[in-house]
């Protein structure tokens, strides 16, 4: 079931959802989502000479990306063929109950620009503030002003709250993240070095298994 306006208005006022600050509610709050705003910092992916980026090499990721700070007033100027990662303003808390899916506004999509790549997902158990992965399709350069809304988000209630939410307990990489976050892919188990013949097989912990 998808939460309505009154549900998602009913979850926020009992706080087991969270959406922090929600400074405009009539604005914000719309028939089935909540819109969030755009964040004031981005990683912009620097040109390299390197071969290939690998994503279990933490250095590699790290120098690949630069952080820029656009404070609110100013203007990020996202080119065509850019792929930046932004943030929301918003953090937000999801109970175990509940599933949030991430999509653009079509305001922005009918300027071709897009805000996730493939992270349409925030898990049940999720806190903290919301990468975007933010495209230029088109063939002009579009500026994105932090506090506008550039996002929104569709909440949809399980048959039954997840047993093992995301969060510190079973591993989460991004629990708790505040601004954008590049990727952190060499955490995942598949990348850790072979565990040693110690009879247990050297597989990974369900624990680790996350995004």
């Amino acid at each position: 079931m998808i939460l309505s306006d009154t549900d998602i208005l009913a979850r926020l006022r009992d706080g087991d959802l969270v959406v922090d600050p929600l400074d405009d509610v009539d604005t914000q709050v719309q028939p089935a989502s909540v819109d969030l705003r755009l964040g004031s910092e981005f990683l912009e992916f620097r040109r390299t000479n390197i071969p290939c980026i690998h994503p279990n090499d933490a250095r590699e990721v790290d120098e690949y990306v630069e952080e820029t700070h656009v404070p609110e007033g100013d203007d990020f100027i996202l080119h065509p063929g850019d792929f930046v990662l932004g943030t929301t303003k918003e953090r937000v808390e999801v109970p175990a109950d509940l599933l949030a899916t991430v999509q653009g506004r079509s305001s922005l999509g009918r300027l071709a620009v897009v805000i996730h790549a493939t992270a349409g997902i925030v898990d049940p158990g999720y806190d903290g503030q919301i990468t975007l992965e933010l495209s230029n399709l088109g063939a002009a350069p579009v500026a994105l002003s932090p506090g506008m809304r550039v996002s929104q988000l569709i909440f949809t209630e399980l048959k039954t709250p997840a047993e093992r939410p995301y969060g510190v307990e079973r591993g989460s990489k991004y629990q708790g993240q505040s601004g954008p976050q590049a990727s952190r892919i060499g955490d995942d188990p598949e990348f850790a070095p072979e565990a040693s013949d110690d009879g247990d097989g050297g597989g990974a912990d369900p624990g680790e298994l996350d995004r």
